[in-house]
């Protein structure tokens, strides 16, 4: 039988987030199951799970394919109405579950929705990955409600409201399993980092909303799985970003954005290399040739879009807005500046 909502966390050598964390999950989301995939883990963290949660179920994968592969194989094995994908360095709170599957039960054309994502370290700071929403400029640079680029906002109550977004992070992601098979689920090729960003897009051009509630707040880590600063990163979201938009932009902005991305992204690479980042500048290079050979295989998933919508896009530049013009929080963008 179906359970309603099934938590699955993610695991790749996170058995000291788990020893951490997994108690509040499993303490904070009664009536949901929780589960445990493991991409093939080299710390004991099965292991330790099996001695220390043997209740818990536990997914393994033979090999670490990443996060887009690893839910994918994880969730077709799940029954459930909703998944909350759930990143291990997450601590939930009491009451967290509630609203989120409120929303989704009122809103059936809202396919996937999000928590506000504080920082675990500052809690009154929201987190980079997600903060309380996430939107795109016209060039496809991805920013959230709170936070723009590295600046982070205080939570002072500015976001407890339930809005549309354009993607809603994969750190806390509730998605509507019917939904998340009809597009596909993730983008196996991404492998790590945006591959939300692209689903969420994909859900929109299928017809559905992405929301965010300010009702329910997780505490995140960050930086688990990769270093915060770490060519292979940079790597992941050059060439990831690329694939974004070349499956999801509409025909008619294809040119105009890469004409513009090409040079801007060069520049970045000679920003990493001026401030000593060797690896960083030699990133950026093997991401574009990475997506140049990969072409082929992208087009003919962008050719399965049922539409390319540009609804919730920042129609300006977000670097122009933030280093130039000085505005450092979402409320300073002005939401006449998103397309409807």
């Amino acid at each position: 039988m179906a359970s309603s909502v099934a938590v699955v966390i993610l695991n790749w050598n996170g058995k000291r987030f788990l020893e951490r964390f997994l108690p509040s999950v499993l303490r904070n989301s009664s009536g949901a199951e929780v589960i445990v995939a493991d991409n093939a883990s080299a710390d004991g963290s099965v292991e330790w799970l099996r001695d220390h949660h043997p209740n818990v179920r536990v997914i393994v994968h033979p090999e670490n394919g990443g996060f887009a592969k690893g839910y994918n194989d994880a969730l077709r094995q799940v029954d459930a109405k909703y998944y909350v994908l759930l990143n291990s360095d997450i601590e939930v709170p009491e009451g967290w579950l509630l609203p989120l599957l409120k929303l989704m039960e009122q809103h059936p054309e809202v396919a996937a929705c999000q928590p506000k994502i504080m920082d675990h370290a500052h809690p009154h700071l929201f987190e980079y990955a997600g903060a309380a929403g996430g939107f795109i400029d016209q060039f496809g640079y991805p920013f959230c409600r709170g936070r723009i680029f590295m600046e982070l906002e205080n939570d002072q109550g500015q976001y407890n409201d339930q809005v549309d977004v354009f993607w809603a992070t994969g750190a806390c992601l509730m998605v509507r399993a019917e939904a998340y098979h009809q597009v596909g689920g993730l983008d196996n090729d991404f492998f790590a980092h945006m591959e939300e960003i692209d689903l969420c897009w994909r859900l929109k051009n299928a017809g559905h909303k992405i929301m965010a509630t300010g009702a329910s707040s997780v505490y995140h880590v960050g930086g688990g799985t990769l270093p915060k600063r770490s060519s292979r990163k940079t790597y992941l979201n050059f060439r990831n970003n690329f694939i974004l938009l070349y499956k999801n932009l509409p025909a008619k902005r294809l040119l105009p954005v890469f004409l513009l991305r090409i040079p801007l992204d060069w520049v970045a690479a000679l920003k990493f290399l001026a401030d000593g980042g060797v690896a960083d500048f030699f990133a950026v290079i093997k991401a574009h040739w990475h997506f140049s050979l990969s072409l082929r295989r992208h087009h003919k998933k962008r050719k399965k879009q049922p539409a390319h919508t540009l609804a919730g896009v920042y129609r300006r530049s977000i670097v122009v807005d933030f280093y130039l013009k000085k505005r450092r929080r979402f409320t300073d963008l002005g939401q006449h500046h998103f397309s409807r």
